[in-house]
């Protein structure tokens, strides 16, 4: 069983300390920054340089994204090609509907017998980078997007990296997760789906990433004692990938297995067991908005 801590998150900090609920998760944890602070003046009474060196400027929430992963030191100057990059995409256009072509392993990573993490909908892979970074030969991770030119970003970003233990790929999950873990030499260990598109339109919940096929693609290639772990800002997504879950009886969420783990009156964690926020968790939690996570462990054979 896993030794997990959870330490409370404050929001609005502009910085935060957070930590591994578990060796599984990841052994290291950010080291605790201050809070910038700031103060106001009266537009009446001009402000004297004493309290300009005092004041300090609110930062936006992107600026907040660069300074927590800035120690990855990544370029910003890409050439994409022409076009923005497209926040929401429908899986189930003709274009997303060819499954990802399951790569060599052995050409991937050093070692494809290490423990797997697949992060499904992985954005920029920044933050799959910053785990491969602190977990180097512990274990291999797969990031999965649907936004083809995130993944081009992604793969520039690991050439200056120059890690052995991450690969990215253009793929719709629910198409291509299963043939990709199962050809996997190593085990599946963890599995992570973070704030994905919500998809508000009733009408379009069939498109929302984690569907019946997928849960159980995700729960019959996971290894005992594997691990899923889901989160959202928005309660209805966060409530209805918690629903699926809930009803798998190989699962148990992690306050089942241990009681010491942190969680409010409704079951949710009260703080991020990954030792880094998402890009997305980031904007939301500087918006003021309350992130809903859990994490659930396969039961042992």
């Amino acid at each position: 069983m896993l030794q997990l801590q959870v330490q409370s998150h404050n929001k609005y900090k502009l910085y935060h300390n957070c930590s591994a609920l578990s060796a599984l998760m990841l052994p290291q944890s950010l080291s605790p920054f201050r809070p910038l602070s700031s103060s106001s003046s009266s537009f009446s009474q001009p402000i004297v340089p004493e309290q300009q060196q005092q004041q300090k400027p609110q930062l936006r929430s992107s600026q907040l994204v660069s300074l927590e992963y800035a120690d990855l030191n990544l370029s910003y100057d890409l050439n994409l090609g022409h076009g923005r990059i497209r926040q929401h995409v429908n899986p189930f256009s003709p274009s997303f509907s060819t499954p990802a072509q399951v790569p060599d392993w052995n050409q991937v990573f050093a070692d494809p017998a290490l423990p797997l993490m697949v992060d499904i909908g992985c954005g920029s892979g920044r933050f799959l980078m910053w785990l491969a970074k602190r977990t180097p030969k512990v274990r291999n991770y797969l990031g999965l997007e649907i936004r083809q030119k995130m993944v081009k970003r992604a793969e520039v970003w690991l050439k200056d990296l120059a890690l052995d233990n991450i690969h990215f790929l253009f793929a719709n999950a629910p198409i291509s997760f299963k043939q990709l873990v199962e050809s996997y030499p190593g085990p599946l260990q963890l599995v992570s789906i973070l704030c994905p598109d919500p998809h508000f339109k009733k009408k379009h919940h069939k498109r929302r990433v984690l569907q019946k096929p997928l849960v159980g693609a995700i729960v019959d290639n996971l290894s005992p004692g594997g691990q899923v772990f889901i989160q959202s800002d928005v309660l209805e997504v966060a409530l209805d990938m918690k629903n699926q879950l809930d009803e798998v009886n190989a699962l148990s969420h992690i306050d089942a297995l241990n009681p010491d783990i942190l969680c409010d009156s409704e079951g949710w964690l009260l703080s991020n067991p990954m030792g880094i926020r998402t890009e997305r968790e980031i904007h939301a939690e500087f918006e003021g908005a309350k992130i809903y996570r859990r994490l659930y462990e396969k039961k042992q054979m």
